[in-house]
Formats: C-alpha cells, structure tokens, sequence
C-alpha cells in the first residue's frame, strides 16, 4: 500500500470521549455567552451598571481557561491514542 494511502486510513485523532464532548460543550456555551456578552454590552450596561464591563472580563478569562484546559485533554487523548499499538493486515 502506498504511503499516502495508508495516511488516508489512519485515524489522526482520537475517538471523543464524554468528558471531552462535556468540555467541548462547556467552551462553545461560553465562546457564545462571551459573543453575546460583547454584542449587548450597552443593554447589559443598562441594567447592570458598572459590573457588565467586568462580568464580560470574567467570561473572558473563563473561555481562555477552558480553551487551554480543553486543548491539552485533547492533545493528551491523541497523543495516547495514535501511540496505541495498531493490529495490521
């Protein structure tokens, strides 16, 4: 089989696991939340005063953690993955 065939049939990431897909979920929800928060500032602004500026900041720095925490349970959940011993044919 040639090279580039046999990259075509190899997996390069690892099946998702439910707490990935939870993760994953978690940092979409908050990516949305942080857009959202953005977009209705001036509403948020209205009827939360001065705290609209900072809850969009704690927003922020939630969606930042998540992204690397997310990013590094990935990374690792690949790296164990494709180190697995694969049966061949």
């Amino acid at each position: 089989m040639p090279l580039w065939l046999d990259f075509l049939t190899t997996p390069m990431a690892a099946p998702e696991t439910c707490g990935l897909r939870r993760l994953r979920y978690g940092w979409q929800a908050l990516c949305l939340t942080l857009a959202a928060s953005i977009v209705a500032q001036g509403e948020l602004r209205e009827l939360v005063g001065r705290l609209a500026p900072a809850a969009t900041g704690v927003l922020l720095a939630a969606a930042v953690m998540t992204t690397l925490l997310y990013l590094g349970a990935k990374h690792r959940a690949d790296t164990a993955f494709l180190d697995m011993p694969r049966e061949t044919e």
